[in-house]
């Protein structure tokens, strides 16, 4: 049997006589107990560019439904390259094809914002 400080901050400490290996056991047990019941929410990227076809976007929202079901919160990312700056209606298109495509399921998270040569938007479920 050992003499285990349970609770140092507590006024006065609080102390015990205990078997200090079961302890540690049991504090583990727990631990992992609790790490189980946890749900971690995942970010998934699925990348566009201006140019995407009809059925290529199609495709791609197809995936972004199967992340979203499963749980998942989805960055869409447009990247642009050279001239494409010049045309970021293109860019902005492609996201509102995807994002009507999933508005039975998804919803914007935040409004369409560009970060150099990307446009990002973020896809959560309703």
């Amino acid at each position: 049997m050992d003499l285990v400080e349970i609770s140092p901050d507590a006024n006065p400490p609080v102390c015990k006589i205990l078997d200090f290996g079961k302890y540690k056991y049991q504090q583990h047990k727990h631990e992992k107990e609790n790490r189980k019941k946890q749900h971690v929410v995942q970010m998934k990227e699925i990348r566009f560019r201006p140019g995407t076809d009809v059925h290529d976007i199609e495709t791609k929202a197809k995936k972004i439904r199967k992340f979203i079901e499963d749980g998942s919160k989805v960055k869409i990312t447009v990247m642009f390259r050279g001239r494409e700056m010049a045309h970021k209606e293109y860019g902005h298109r492609v996201l509102e094809v995807v994002s009507e495509q999933l508005s039975d399921i998804a919803r914007m998270e935040s409004e369409p914002s560009q970060e150099g040569r990307f446009l990002t938007t973020y896809l959560v479920a309703k």
